[in-house]
């Protein structure tokens, strides 16, 4: 059974085979025919009409039917052809065949012959278009399959970066090539919000002009981002709407996303098109995943910093305590070098008084002589252990 009405070119010179084909049999069932008188016709007809089916006498007044084959072939035209050939005509048949012809009807035939040798092709053509169809949907489909590869692929190496890269320009250089990537978009930026003040920065590009480009680094105001960062909300905006803003001197579709630490907009991500097509859903979803990315980058990009500074502090009180042991060896070493001396001197005195043969001194003073030295020394073992307990 028919799903559409399919349209066939009938060749042909005699009106009585015309009128049993095309009248009296085809559009009578639907179909749609249209009539070439000679095969040079029919030759121009096929371009214009695209015929399902061509039906041809091999007799024709001009071209025979064998050289339309022929013709047809030469310009790679697909359509199959049913010849219509007189009994006797054999070995013109073979030959149409060897020439690519699906189908045959001898004259004089009758309507039942016509529909089932049309039926018998066309069953042939839509067998051939479902195939096709199904091909091409394969095809799409293999293709998105892929697509959706690369850009997982793609999401994926951007989430190894932000755990391994730790220079911060080098890893936004990274989001934002692979954000222009999944989104099939012509150029990307991204711009971080000042730590003080509400001033956005260019902290990388790609594929934006040398005139923009010099600007990393700097704050740039690209005419849109401020109103995402204001709403806190992705915006997709193409065609004539974007043409009032500056963006659109890039492109003529727009899509932008904030990125966000803790509900606040610290960045955005902007792609854009110099088409005015729509980014899709997919496109969308994408660049989010991606502006997470971002987001966590910057909490890493915080942490290396707290980190940094605490090492720097640790480092500097290591350094500030090193000092402080060197200045109290220092002062160790000079009592040492002021007490040590005089102090064992007094020691050799006192211990010369007490042994001396002459000595005039009586007990008493003997006595404190004794706790005098016995002092003296106590504290010149604390002097002497000073340098020991570094």
């Amino acid at each position: 059974m028919k799903t559409s009405r399919e349209r066939i070119l009938l060749v042909e010179s005699d009106p009585e085979i015309c009128d049993l084909i095309a009248r009296q049999t085809l559009q009578s069932l639907g179909y749609q025919v249209q009539i070439a008188r000679v095969a040079s016709a029919a030759i121009r007809e096929v371009s214009r009409y695209a015929p399902d089916i061509i039906i041809t006498n091999l007799n024709l007044p001009d071209l025979s039917g064998k050289d339309l084959l022929v013709a047809l072939n030469s310009q790679n035209i697909d359509a199959p052809v049913i010849v219509i050939a007189q009994k006797g005509m054999e070995s013109d048949l073979v030959q149409a065949f060897r020439l690519g012809a699906a189908d045959y009807l001898l004259s004089p035939m009758r309507e039942a012959e016509i529909v089932s040798a049309v039926e018998r092709v066309l069953k042939q053509v839509r067998s051939r278009r479902e195939r096709e169809t199904l091909a091409k949907q394969l095809k799409q489909t293999n293709d998105e399959l892929q697509q959706r590869v690369r850009e997982l692929t793609t999401i994926f190496a951007i989430g190894k970066a932000v755990t391994s890269i730790t220079n911060q320009r080098e890893l936004f250089e990274k989001i934002v090539e692979g954000a222009v990537y999944v989104t099939e978009a012509d150029c990307g930026w991204l711009l971080i919000r000042e730590e003080r003040g509400k001033a956005f920065i260019l902290a990388a590009q790609r594929n934006l002009p040398k005139t923009i480009a010099a600007r990393i680094n700097q704050p740039w105001d690209d005419g849109i981002s401020s109103l995402v960062a204001l709403s806190g909300e992705t915006l997709s905006i193409y065609g004539e709407p974007l043409s009032r803003f500056k963006v659109s001197q890039l492109g003529q579709s727009a899509l932008v996303v904030p990125v966000k630490l803790k509900k606040e907009v610290v960045g955005l991500l902007v792609v854009v098109r110099k088409v005015p097509q729509p980014f899709s859903p997919s496109n969308r979803t994408l660049l989010e995943a991606v502006a997470d990315y971002a987001s966590i980058s910057l909490v890493n990009v915080s942490l290396f910093r707290a980190l940094e500074e605490r090492a720097r502090s640790l480092q500097i009180a290591a350094e500030a305590a090193q000092a402080s042991e060197r200045m109290k060896d220092e002062a160790i070493k000079n009592i040492q070098d002021q007490v040590a001396p005089p102090l064992a001197n007094a020691i050799r005195t006192i211990d010369t008084l007490l042994v001396g043969e002459n000595s005039r001194m009586n007990a008493i003073q003997k006595g404190v002589l004794r706790s005098t030295l016995e002092g003296l020394q106590n504290i010149s073992v604390i002097v002497e252990s000073l340098g020991s307990k570094k």
